[in-house]
């Protein structure tokens, strides 16, 4: 029996779930947190609720890595090395180079570095992590799963920003998106759900977590997705505004005596959304208390965060000329019912409506529509790890 790990690498964290393939049983999972400072935390679940921790300093990816495979050996997670035969790793950022998933070389690797500028927080991390299990696990097949992917099937009216044409052909200045994995994996579980092929379906999938964005999927492909150049447009996040206008901010440089527009992009990224709001916190639970002991700025938070979801599903049922199924996911989209049926109700002429006691009465997977509503709702835990273990498997044979 063979197995693959799926690796899900941040600016300072790792996250991973190793699987047995083909058979997509789960092994173990695990989360590593604060590389690159001190008191680093390794947290690894396996076998019968049974967990590994440590907290130690992490000085980089290189590190972490070796760390985490040590210890699947130290803890009998695995046998030996040569029983993790592939391994997927999640890049943020694709371009217009990678169209789909891709085996990794070093041309490869040094274009998910080159790629970087798009995503300067996620592709060098992610290459340096790609690097560091090449050389733990050098008989393992690598892949590399980009965000963007799912993406590239944007036709260019909805990708090009109505900037110079030449900005486009220079340095590749469009709309990319991002979370692509995970609207690829809930739209096609709606399919099944539903029990229709998803080349005859108009599904709208709402990825609503820390990090959030809404896209369109006709016909089984992405026409248009909320995020942009970055994933710091679309609707509000955790921490990230979301859609502003760019003559803002040259106003608010001036006003706050803000000297750099790096300095106004990471108040963009990490001061805003429903952290910059509220004032209470990034967390939508959090904030959803405040909101219930009376905390104005919480409420409006809420529904300034609710009324951006509203706009960009209305609008992707305007372009694909009518929606059979509305899906949300992620953090936010896969515990709130509170997010889900305010949502819902704000888009009730698209034929759907919140069945209260399916919303309230379960979490997980689920239709959480009425029986007569002809735009369905559906709730679906999203499975990014599985869908890279998947492409790594289905490459493998080519490497």
């Amino acid at each position: 029996m063979t197995k693959t790990i799926a690796v899900n690498a941040g600016s300072s964290s790792l996250k991973f779930q190793l699987y047995n393939m083909p058979q997509e049983s789960v092994v173990a999972k695990g989360l590593i947190e604060r590389i690159g400072l001190n008191d680093s935390i390794v947290t690894i679940k396996y076998g019968e609720g049974q967990e590994f921790h440590r907290v130690l300093d992490l000085p980089n990816h290189d590190a972490a890595v070796d760390v985490l495979i040590n210890a699947l050996l130290d803890e009998k997670i695995i046998e030996s090395f040569d029983e993790i035969t592939g391994a997927g790793h999640r890049v943020v950022a694709g371009g217009e180079i990678f169209k789909e998933s891709a085996l990794i070389d070093d041309k490869a690797i040094q274009q998910i570095e080159d790629l970087g500028e798009f995503a300067p927080l996620h592709n060098p991390a992610e290459a340096s992590v790609i690097r560091a299990f090449q050389k733990v696990l050098p008989k393992a097949v690598n892949v590399a799963v980009f965000d963007t992917s799912f993406h590239t099937t944007m036709p260019k009216e909805n990708y090009l920003y109505s900037l110079p044409y030449e900005y486009y052909e220079k340095h590749k200045a469009r709309k990319y998106g991002a979370h692509g994995t995970s609207h690829q994996f809930v739209a096609h579980r709606a399919a099944e759900m539903l029990g229709k092929p998803i080349e005859e379906l108009k599904i709208i999938t709402c990825h609503l977590g820390n990090g959030a964005s809404i896209t369109a999927v006709e016909n089984g492909k992405s026409i248009d997705t909320s995020m942009g150049f970055t994933p710091l447009a679309g609707v509000t996040m955790g921490t990230r505004s979301g859609d502003i206008d760019a003559s803002l901010l040259p106003f608010l440089m001036r006003k706050e005596g803000i000297e750099s527009i790096e300095e106004m992009v990471n108040i963009l990224n990490k001061k805003s959304g429903l952290l910059g709001i509220s004032g209470v916190s990034s967390d939508m639970r959090e904030v959803e208390k405040a909101a219930e002991e009376g905390n104005e700025r919480a409420q409006v938070a809420i529904d300034i965060f609710n009324n951006r979801v509203k706009k960009y599903i209305g609008q992707y049922a305007a372009i694909m000329n009518g929606v059979d199924a509305i899906v949300f996911t992620a953090g936010i989209g896969e515990n709130s019912s509170i997010t889900r049926q305010q949502v819902i109700d704000g888009v009730t002429f698209l034929g759907c409506k919140i069945d209260e006691a399916k919303n309230t009465g379960f979490r997980g997977e689920g239709i959480i529509s009425t029986d007569d509503s002809t735009c369905v709702v559906l709730n679906i835990p999203t499975d990014e790890e599985v869908s890279i273990a998947r492409d790594v498997e289905r490459l493998k044979n080519k490497a």
